[in-house]
């Protein structure tokens, strides 16, 4: 049995995984990383198989400025001079910040979650628009890109087969060594929570609305939202 505190650690968990190893992935890339370097005036793009969208076309779309563009772009390019990254990359990089774990499975839901037009690439624009949501978006559209990472088939609503699917890739990412008293049925305990928490009619799935619904009325939740606001 969870204590009071253990259950709403757990209703927390893949809020704050999804953030923290989103913009993990992000700095790895460089995206993340301001210098005090001169800029370019405009991007150079010579170098790269895929070009992004004008800047002002990407500065419309999201929450960045010009000037923050450019120095987003340049780390993109730096880390990758094709343009696009792959699931296999994004694996690759998974495996590095989790050792101890694998991270497979949660890389491979993850980049669906990047890859918007489900072309198996993403692309700079993809990074630069998920980076906008989680950074500087509202309260809406970061749980809105969360409910889209958990609604792995995009029916529109979430089931208990795809909350374990999570569940247990963030697990396995993390490693027995994190969580060495867990028994074996916690992903499921951590299931059952979430569902008793979100499933606001009982009717066995989580639509958009009620996951927002619920997640607002989460302090915790909230609060990890909140975390990487000032990161740029």
């Amino acid at each position: 049995m969870w204590t009071e505190g253990e259950s709403e650690g757990l209703q927390t968990l893949g809020i704050v995984v999804v953030v923290c190893s989103s913009l993990k992935l992000l700095h790895y890339l460089g995206l993340i990383d301001l210098s005090d370097d001169k800029i370019e005036d405009e991007l150079e793009m010579t170098t790269v198989c895929h070009r992004p969208e004008g800047l002002e076309q990407l500065e419309a779309q999201t929450n960045f400025t010009k000037r923050e563009l450019q120095v987003l772009y340049r780390g993109f390019k730096n880390e990758c001079p094709s343009g696009v990254v792959n699931e296999e990359t994004f694996k690759q990089i998974y495996a590095q910040f989790f050792p101890h774990g694998d991270a497979s499975m949660y890389a491979h839901y993850l980049f669906n979650a990047f890859d918007t037009a489900q072309n198996g690439s993403v692309k700079f624009e993809d990074f630069v628009m998920a980076l906008s949501i989680l950074l500087r978006g509202t309260v809406h559209e970061k749980l809105r890109w969360t409910f889209n990472l958990y609604d792995i088939n995009k029916d529109g609503c979430i089931n208990k087969e795809e909350m374990m699917d999570i569940v247990k890739a963030i697990y396995d990412m993390m490693g027995k060594y994190t969580y060495p008293v867990l028994k074996e049925d916690a992903p499921r305990q951590h299931v059952e929570v979430f569902f008793q928490k979100m499933d606001k009619n009982k009717d066995g799935v989580v639509t958009l609305d009620e996951f927002i619904e619920s997640c607002q009325e989460d302090d915790n939740i909230m609060r990890s939202l909140q975390l990487f606001e000032n990161v740029m």
